[in-house]
């Protein structure tokens, strides 16, 4: 039999050819299907390689716009501090590909929109979150820091790419109060301990693991960005999800049992409950207006509107919050009298 590639009749992919050409060597066989698996906001795509009951991920990688290195370095941490994540069974820089082990197709997301239960997810991947942060610490301080010139350009997206280019705001007038509520966000970062940090650590890129074929509850992927830089950025990106919101209630308790699991694990953590919320809730704003700002620039830059949908959501975090602390008020303000309004007649236009 030979190999079956599974895509849109009328699209030619060289690299999709290239690819399965580099996998019949590499399986010694030629009778597997590939499959679209995933894509991300990057270049690299994601195929499932099929043979009999037999499945593994192939990673596309464009070597002059991705660099594997970073993949390999962080998926050897994760399996080395003992979650859930792909192992690396063959690799080929030049080429740009990947051959790993198989995490499933069930995300978080898909999960919780079927109705499953919440507490077991995010219970087990605050565990998972915990055991990386206990026991890597000393993996992380072989990444690159999360630090103050990348916590900067990082929240730079948000007027940049969505006020300015994207919802046509002219904010001159506004800088200076906008680096103010930057100066506050970057302080409170930087305050935190530092430990291993995903930087993607939601919905979309955690696995329901089987805990047989698809190993333990939850399968973490896209990973390769990961920084040590604070303890809340991942618990944050967990439980303030840019693709789904839950109750102020339900985040507040979840921050308890992080912080009760941290302790017990020696995780280092604030001082009081207050403080790690104060830590959580800035470092949230400042994870938030990247977000909001890549999602931008994924439209105009790249041509990728998929993201737009998850604006509101993200937007209404910023302001939320931002309610809670006199250094944003800035910021709330620009979201009420321009944000808010731009979004409206935008959305109005659309229609």
């Amino acid at each position: 039999m030979s190999s079956s590639i599974i895509e849109p009749a009328s699209t030619h992919d060289p690299r999709l050819e290239q690819l399965a050409q580099w996998l019949r060597s590499v399986l010694d066989a030629s009778d597997f299907d590939l499959r679209p698996a995933s894509a991300d906001a990057s270049f690299r795509r994601y195929f499932r390689v099929t043979r009999g009951d037999e499945s593994w991920i192939a990673m596309d990688a464009p070597p002059d716009k991705e660099d594997l290195g970073p993949y390999v370095h962080v998926a050897r941490i994760l399996t080395d501090v003992g979650v859930n994540a792909p192992r690396v069974l063959a690799r080929d820089d030049a080429q740009g590909f990947l051959l790993n082990t198989d995490l499933g197709s069930r995300t978080y997301l898909a999960e919780l929109e079927a109705q499953g239960d919440p507490e077991k997810l995010y219970g087990d991947a605050m565990h998972a979150l915990v055991r990386v942060q206990a026991r890597g610490q000393s993996h992380s301080e072989t990444l690159p820091p999360y630090d103050e010139p990348l916590l900067r350009r990082e929240m730079k997206l948000f007027p940049d790419w969505f006020c300015e280019r994207h919802l046509g705001l002219k904010l001159a007038s506004e800088a200076q109060a906008l680096n103010d509520v930057y100066d506050a966000l970057v302080d409170a970062a930087l305050r935190q301990p530092k430990v291993f940090v995903h930087r993607d650590y939601h919905s979309r890129n955690l696995m329901v693991g089987d805990g047989a074929r698809f190993g333990p509850n939850p399968g973490i992927l896209d990973f390769q960005d990961a920084v040590h830089g604070p303890l809340t950025y991942d618990l944050v990106s967990l439980l303030r999800d840019c693709y789904i919101a839950w109750p102020l209630e339900r985040v507040h308790k979840w921050l308890g049992d992080f912080e009760q699991c941290a302790r017990d694990s020696g995780v280092p953590v604030a001082g009081s409950s207050e403080e790690l919320l104060r830590w959580f809730d800035l470092m949230g704003v400042q994870r938030h207006l990247k977000a909001i700002g890549i999602f931008a620039r994924l439209w105009h830059r790249d041509g990728k509107p998929g993201y737009l949908k998850d604006i509101p959501r993200t937007v209404a975090y910023v302001f939320q919050v931002s309610a809670a602390y006199p250094e944003l008020r800035p910021l709330r303000s620009l979201i009420e009298h321009q944000v808010l309004p731009a979004m409206d007649r935008l959305n109005a236009e659309s229609q």
